[in-house]
């Protein structure tokens, strides 16, 4: 009877894990899209959507425009080292703060939006400074339950979204269907998030101004509050 109730609490504990995953990925998502928005429009560059910036950059080559290059360049070397950095800290086994990584990209966004304040910051370290600090978060949430997720990457999203709801209408297996379904639930509550953080943003950008990345920061230092107060870990 013990193991039998042992076996239960585990499931349910498994369960509870997978819906905060899927809560903090669906955050995290509405926080890159939100924040993906801002640079659009600030400065005329993704700063979580790579693949964009990497076509920019491309076609700024043969059209020989060095500002577009320079500007996509810097931010893609920059959301690379964000993802090394923040995967290194994951891997570091004496780091006790699970949240240290969301602490640490809330304090990059904190400082720079009230440095902006004080200085006009140029395009180059903006992009810079917010492209780290994405990579970082890019490594925050990995998987929901079985499903790995990536909570900027539209591209990838949609197309294991499209897969997973393929594989759902193919298969007539019960427990195959139900694994397919709740994939797929998740994917497009990621997508839906990542959507809505991109529409906020220019909603919010005329009332805040340059205080507009302290929205996000705040957000993810309560967010990394209520973690570190629960009994579950990411």
């Amino acid at each position: 009877m013990d193991q039998s109730n042992a076996i239960v609490a585990n499931i349910s504990a498994t369960s509870e894990q997978i819906r905060i995953q899927e809560r903090m990925a669906i955050f995290l998502a509405l926080i890159a899209g939100f924040t993906d928005s801002v640079g659009l429009i600030k400065w005329k560059t993704y700063v979580s959507f790579m693949s964009g910036n990497t076509t920019s950059m491309g076609a700024a080559l043969s059209t020989d425009k060095s500002g577009i290059i320079t500007t996509s360049a810097t931010v893609i070397s920059c959301f690379l080292l964000g993802i090394f950095a923040g995967t290194c800290l994951s891997l570091w086994k004496k780091m006790e703060l699970k949240t240290l990584p969301i602490y640490i990209v809330s304090g990059i966004l904190i400082l720079y939006t009230v440095s902006s304040y004080f200085y006009n910051i140029k395009p180059i370290p903006s992009v810079a400074i917010v492209g780290f600090s994405m990579g970082i978060m890019n490594t925050i949430v990995t998987s929901v339950g079985n499903q790995k997720v990536n909570t900027d990457f539209v591209t990838g999203t949609l197309n294991s979204l499209a897969i997973k709801t393929a594989m759902l209408t193919m298969t007539n297996n019960a427990t195959e269907k139900k694994e397919y379904r709740s994939n797929a639930i998740h994917l497009l509550l990621l997508w839906t998030g990542f959507v809505a953080g991109a529409s906020l943003a220019p909603l919010l950008l005329p009332y805040f101004g340059n205080w507009i990345l302290g929205i996000p920061a705040m957000l993810l230092s309560i967010c990394a509050v209520l973690i570190s107060n629960s009994t579950f870990k990411l």
